[in-house]
């Protein structure tokens, strides 16, 4: 058996031309390999092909040309058992209004097979929090809630493979704490988690592993922390006393003053030693009156590698 949870090799898809709209070529040719057991970012900007790729995952988009396999199973050779394989927690939330959340994650087991002597309803309701809801119309539940639902639609298989697009888009600091909980958890008991978002900060906190998807391609894929130390880039963050206004720099630092009197400094640390920086402001006159520095972060990375192409 593979260590992979997902393998893709030259993955394709085409949209056809229809009325004035010309064919869209979404994916150009992916190749990639998800590590099992691991929470793996897929980023990329808006119309990247991260959605597509996605749904053809969970077999709702039919791929133009390529290879997948989702825990061993090929897409084409064994359908069933590669979508038995993974669940997927969408964007939007499509659940049925006249639907109790005990009943919509019997439903969707049902869908999938699952025995009702098997069916962990009670668990799932438990692990999303909506015990107490349990028998209340979906239509009454508030979007947060039915964001949890959607977690819990995506488990009640059992799936070895849990993919989460965009799982914490505007809902509030409560809930995305709550989801991420649960997320760790489940990572923790050995699923696989994949992961799209637009919160790069979040996508450092909880992925081993980032691929960056631009124009159908994947134009880089690695660990989290070799792409934070992809760049050099270092930000000197000065704090005078009295106000201060920014010295005169070499091309080699940006500086910037803020609306809070801070004064910040970006600079490659290959190249420029943070005591030049300090030696600068001293000249200047500026009294320092607390100094900190800031490492390069994953939007860093992502801005770098995306932006001009």
């Amino acid at each position: 058996m593979s260590d992979n949870a997902i393998e893709i090799q030259g993955l394709k898809k085409t949209y056809a031309a229809t009325g004035r709209s010309p064919a869209k070529e979404a994916l150009k040719g992916i190749d990639l390999a998800i590590p099992r057991g691991s929470i793996f970012g897929l980023l990329g900007p808006n119309g990247a092909g991260k959605s597509t790729l996605i749904n053809i995952l969970a077999g709702l988009v039919v791929k133009t040309e390529g290879r997948v396999k989702i825990w061993g199973f090929d897409q084409d050779e064994n359908p069933r058992q590669s979508r038995a394989a993974i669940g997927i927690m969408p964007q939007e939330p499509h659940l049925d209004p006249f639907f109790t959340p005990a009943g919509s994650l019997d439903v969707q087991a049902g869908l999938y097979g699952v025995p009702k002597s098997q069916r962990k309803t009670a668990e799932i309701l438990e692990l999303i929090g909506l015990t107490d809801k349990a028998n209340a119309y979906a239509r009454s539940l508030s979007g947060g809630m039915r964001r949890r639902l959607l977690l819990g639609k995506a488990l009640v298989h059992s799936p070895q493979i849990l993919v989460l697009d965009e799982p914490t888009a505007g809902v509030d600091i409560e809930l995305r704490n709550l989801l991420w909980k649960n997320v760790r958890k489940l990572n923790e008991q050995g699923m696989t988690i994949i992961l799209t978002t637009h919160y790069l900060e979040e996508a450092e906190q909880m992925c081993d592993d980032i691929a960056i998807i631009n124009h159908g391609e994947v134009i880089i894929r690695d660990s989290t922390e070799n792409l934070l130390g992809r760049l050099d880039s270092k930000t000197l963050v000065i704090t005078p006393q009295p106000d201060a206004s920014l010295p005169e720099l070499p091309d080699t630092i940006i500086g910037q003053k803020h609306s809070d009197g801070t004064l910040t400094f970006t600079y490659q640390s290959s190249a420029t030693p943070a005591d030049e920086i300090l030696t600068l402001v001293r000249d200047a006159g500026i009294t320092i009156k607390d100094v900190k520095t800031r490492e390069a972060d994953l939007e860093d990375v992502f801005l770098s590698l995306t932006s001009g192409r």
